[in-house]
């Protein structure tokens, strides 16, 4: 659908869209709950750059959800780069942290929602960034205290957009995945919480 332009009229859809019989959300963070993507890839193409390529950050669109490893490795792929991707990622999340993480603003819709809904459901953030980074950023929106359950890059055997990530946090607040809700901006993120019986609403698109 088209987004509308009114923010009360968004976190009316978003509560009609999510209404029904489930015991736990399950949020992305960036790009979901926090406005952060263009700080996102503009850390990727600082590291890029250090290089010595100029990144196209359609990619980082393309790949939302995946663990920044993985992003750093089909950068490599596709850009024939000469670098370590453990060190790329590491780079990318330190210049991160250092020059970008404070541009981040709250996608207000969403988090209002969250709030809304901590202590009626069970609440998880499942994210394909560093723990520390995420960690952060909730803490930033103001909503640490509310995230029951975090999952983030390397904590499960595979990443977004396999399951095991969803299947994880569902475990962990001991809720049947199908009686578990997914909020996600990425594709990815959607494919995975199909692929761990989740049903799911498409961030983006509200």
């Amino acid at each position: 659908m088209t987004g509308p332009s009114s923010l009360p009229d968004k976190q009316a859809i978003l509560t009609r869209l999510s209404s029904g019989d489930f015991d736990a959300f399950l949020y992305d963070c960036d790009g979901t709950l926090a406005d952060n993507m263009g700080a996102h890839k503009a850390s990727y193409r600082a590291v890029a750059a250090m290089y010595g390529f100029e990144l196209d950050d359609a990619i980082i669109d393309e790949l939302a959800g995946w663990p920044i490893i993985q992003v750093a490795e089909e950068i490599k792929k596709r850009y024939h780069a000469d670098f370590d991707p453990v060190v790329f990622t590491q780079q990318k999340n330190t210049m991160y942290e250092v020059s970008f993480i404070q541009e981040t603003q709250p996608i207000e819709f969403v988090v209002e929602h969250l709030k809304a809904h901590a202590g009626k459901v069970r609440i998880a953030v499942v994210s394909g960034g560093s723990r520390a980074s995420v960690s952060r950023t909730l803490r930033m929106l103001g909503i640490s205290n509310l995230v029951e359950v975090l999952i983030c890059a390397g904590e499960t055997a595979r990443g977004k957009p396999f399951p095991d990530p969803f299947l994880a946090a569902a475990a962990k607040l001991d809720v049947a995945p199908a009686r578990c809700l997914v909020f996600e901006d990425g594709l990815p993120g959607v494919r995975a919480a199909e692929a761990a019986g989740m049903r799911w609403i498409r961030i983006d698109h509200v």
